[in-house]
């Protein structure tokens, strides 16, 4: 594979190479620090610990240039800040959510994401072209983690992204999925590849990469990545009118996004997951999650009982 170095196509980047070789060399920190009694979960491959609690942006940051929406959305990463986030993930295939990130991390300086995205194209000109877009949306010098996106093209990009990670521009890579029909390929990745983050599907309900992938991951020292914990928000509908067992209260639950949250966090190689909010409000409380006990195996056991009674 041919030698590829970084060369950006946006004028605010220009001029900026001191910045970003400070940008390379400088440890991400975490903002939650002032609030020591958060979860934090293992990247396996550096040792290094990230809130338990990320960010999704699919759907809900694609508001295009409406500036009202825009302005809701930087409120909103302005609560997860607060709350202890850094985790952000993103994708050039979420419309223009990369776009609005880039606008909402400007209306919230002082605060320093784990930046995450992805490469989504079968061409790899064309994840060329996507790196130095989302680089200029996100007005960033590098990203934490680039993620081959349901897979797209992972034989030509892994080797690629290897590349950029020898070079600094990415500190770790992944891959994703959402999809079960292709846990058996991300099965084979996770033994033959070298990754840093494996992204999937995982809540109360979708429970298969239990059996195999996150298992998997754990003897790889593989970071997990959980999406869709509110599988696209089903979950927390179904039970929005339900009342919370007197149970939860001792796990620092008072809603059961927050229950429903905690079953995640509280399953061994859980690095992060990753729920998506348009409002305020639901950020705070999903964010309240990162606190307080985590569910042993029976209290697991119990909360899904409990959902399945509702």
């Amino acid at each position: 594979m041919e030698n590829w170095k970084y060369t950006n196509r946006r004028q605010f980047l220009s001029g900026c190479g001191a910045l970003w070789a400070a940008s390379v060399l400088t440890p991400v920190t975490v903002n939650a620090a002032r609030q020591p009694k958060l979860h934090t979960g293992l990247i396996p491959s550096s040792g290094e610990r990230v809130p338990m609690l990320g960010m999704g942006t699919w759907i809900t940051f694609n508001v295009g240039n409406n500036p009202q929406l825009r302005n809701a959305r930087a409120a909103v990463l302005g609560a997860f800040f607060s709350a202890g986030g850094t985790f952000i993930d993103s994708s050039p295939m979420y419309g223009s959510a990369e776009q609005v990130l880039g606008y909402t991390l400007a209306k919230n300086p002082g605060f320093k994401p784990f930046a995450a995205t992805k490469t989504w194209t079968s061409s790899q000109n064309e994840a060329r072209e996507q790196l130095s877009d989302s680089l200029a949306f996100w007005q960033q010098f590098r990203f934490d983690l680039l993620q081959v996106h349901n897979l797209v093209g992972w034989q030509h990009h892994l080797p690629w992204l290897q590349e950029l990670k020898q070079q600094g521009i990415i500190r770790y890579l992944g891959i994703t999925t959402s999809h079960g029909r292709r846990h058996k390929e991300v099965e084979m990745i996770l033994k033959s590849h070298p990754v840093d983050f494996v992204q999937l599907t995982y809540n109360l309900i979708d429970t298969e990469v239990l059996q195999t992938l996150i298992p998997l991951a754990r003897e790889k020292g593989v970071a997990v990545i959980c999406n869709r914990p509110f599988q696209g928000g089903r979950l927390a509908t179904h039970a929005k009118q339900a009342p919370v067992p007197g149970w939860a209260g001792e796990l620092g639950c008072s809603t059961w996004p927050q229950l429903l949250l905690k079953y995640v966090l509280a399953t061994p190689g859980v690095t992060v997951a990753i729920p998506a909010t348009s409002q305020v409000a639901h950020m705070q409380e999903n964010m309240q999650a990162m606190y307080g006990e985590l569910p042993d195996l029976k209290t697991q056991r119990a909360i899904k009982d409990a959902f399945r009674a509702i």
